[in-house]
C-alpha cells in the first residue's frame, strides 16, 4: 500500500557513509550541508577536519576510562529517507529527509554502539514550508506570522515515519535532533544541570519550536561542558532518560562541531555564554576553524530545495496529501481523546 488518501504510507531508507571520501550525488542528495562541506580541490581535507573536530569533542565528554583522549571514534551515517507515491498524478518516491546516524566505535573493547538517529536533520518540505510558504503568506503584511496549518503536512509525514514498521527494524531509539539556537530569541541559565547535556537554559518558543512540535517533538536547550553555547535538543520521548551518556555524546559532539563551522559566532564564540544569553550572528569575537563552509550558498539553496518540493510532490500530489493528512489528524486526534476519557475513568 502506498501514499493514498487512506492508507498508511509506505517509506524506504538508504544509507550512505558520511566519510572523507564522501562525494554527493547528483539529483538525490538533500541536505546542502554535507555537500557543502565536500566541494573543492581540498575536499578530503576539509571532510578529514570535519571528522577529527568530531572525535575529539566526543573524547574530551567522554573523559572517563580515557587517559589518551584517544579510545573512541565516530562512523556516521547519512540516512535518506523517501515515501512512495501512487495516486491519479502518478507513482514513483520522493526524498522527504535526510538525518545522520551516528556509530560509535570503543576502540579499547572493539565495541560498536549505535548512536541516535536525527543529527544534521534536513527536509524538503520543511524548505518548502520555510522558503515558499513563509515568504508568500507574509508579502505585503506589515507583521509577520504563518498559515493556521503551517507544518501540519509536514508533522503528519514525520510522525508516520515513526510509527512504520520500516523506522522500527532500523533504529532502537526515537530520534533527537540538535539544532543551532534562535537568533529571535533570549535564552535564561537555569539551576538544572545534567552531566552529560550541562547547564539547562529556558526561553519562550520559537518558529522552529513550534514547526518541530507539530513534529510531535517538545524542545529543551542545554549548555554541554567547554560549549560555548546552549544548543536546540528536539525530542520526542525522555531526553534525560530514554538515552545512554555515550548515545547523548555521539549527538552533542556531531552536531556542535557542525555548529562551529556554519554559525561560528555562536558556537566558536571566544566567550561562553552568560546567565542570560541572546545569540547573534553579527559577534565579532569569535574564531573560525579550518573547515570551508559556503553560508551563503546553504541559504539559496533551500529557496532552490523548496521548488523542488513544490515542483514534484507539493503541487502534483496536493489533492492526496491533503485528504492523507486531514485523515492523519482525525485518526490521531480520536486516539488522544480516547486516552484522555480512559484517563478521566
Amino acid at each position: 500500500m502506498r501514499l493514498t488518501e487512506s492508507s498508511a504510507p509506505v517509506f524506504s531508507i538508504e544509507t550512505t557513509r558520511f566519510d572523507e571520501d564522501y562525494r554527493p550525488v547528483d539529483g538525490t542528495r538533500i541536505t546542502t550541508n554535507f555537500a557543502n562541506l565536500a566541494r573543492g580541490e581540498e575536499r578530503e581535507e576539509n571532510l578529514r577536519n570535519a571528522l577529527r573536530m568530531i572525535d575529539r569533542r566526543f573524547n574530551d565528554l567522554a573523559s572517563w576510562d580515557n587517559e589518551a583522549g584517544d579510545r573512541y571514534r565516530l562512523e556516521l551515517d547519512i540516512v535518506t529517507v523517501s515515501v512512495d507515491i501512487d495516486d491519479a498524478s502518478g507513482g514513483g518516491s520522493f526524498p522527504l529527509i535526510e538525518v545522520l546516524q551516528p556509530l560509535i566505535v570503543d576502540t579499547k573493547t572493539g565495541q560498536r554502539i549505535d548512536g541516535i538517529v536525527g543529527n544534521n536533520f534536513s527536509s524538503y518540505v520543511r524548505d518548502y514550508d520555510f522558503s515558499i510558504v513563509l515568504p508568500a503568506h507574509n508579502e505585503g503584511k506589515t507583521g509577520f506570522s504563518a498559515p493556521d496549518d503551517f507544518g501540519v503536512l509536514h508533522g503528519n509525514l514525520f510522525k508516520s515515519f515513526l510509527e512504520s514498521d520500516v523506522y522500527a527494524e532500523q533504529f532502537a531509539t526515537l530520534p533527537v535532533v540538535c539544532l543551532s539556537v534562535s537568533t529571535s530569541k533570549t535564552y535564561r541559565r537555569s539551576a538544572n544541570v545534567h552531566p552529560i547535556l550541562g547547564v539547562e537554559y529556558t526561553s519562550e518558543s520559537s518558529p522552529t519550536d513550534d514547526y518541530f512540535a507539530k513534529m510531535g517533538m517538545r524542545a529543551r536547550y542545554f549548555m554541554p561542558r567547554g560549549s560555548s553555547a546552549p544548543l536546540a535538543f528536539y525530542f520526542v520521548g525522555d531526553l534525560l532518560g530514554d538515552y545512554t551518556n555515550l548515545e547523548l555524546i555521539a549527538t552533542i559532539s556531531t552536531m556542535e562541531t557542525f555548529q562551529k563551522i556554519y554559525r561560528p559566532e555562536i558556537y566558536n564564540s571566544n566567550s561562553a555564554a552568560g546567565a542570560v544569553y541572546k545569540p547573534s550572528l553579527g559577534a565579532s569575537d569569535f574564531s573560525l576553524t579550518r573547515v570551508v563552509y559556503d553560508r551563503e550558498e546553504r541559504s539559496r539553496l533551500a529557496v532552490v530545495q523548496g521548488k523542488f518540493a513544490e515542483e514534484f510532490f507539493m503541487t502534483p500530489h496536493a489533492e492526496t496529501l491533503k485528504k492523507w493528512s486531514a485523515g492523519f489528524s482525525a485518526a490521531h486526534d480520536d486516539f488522544a481523546g480516547n486516552d484522555d476519557e480512559e484517563g478521566d475513568r
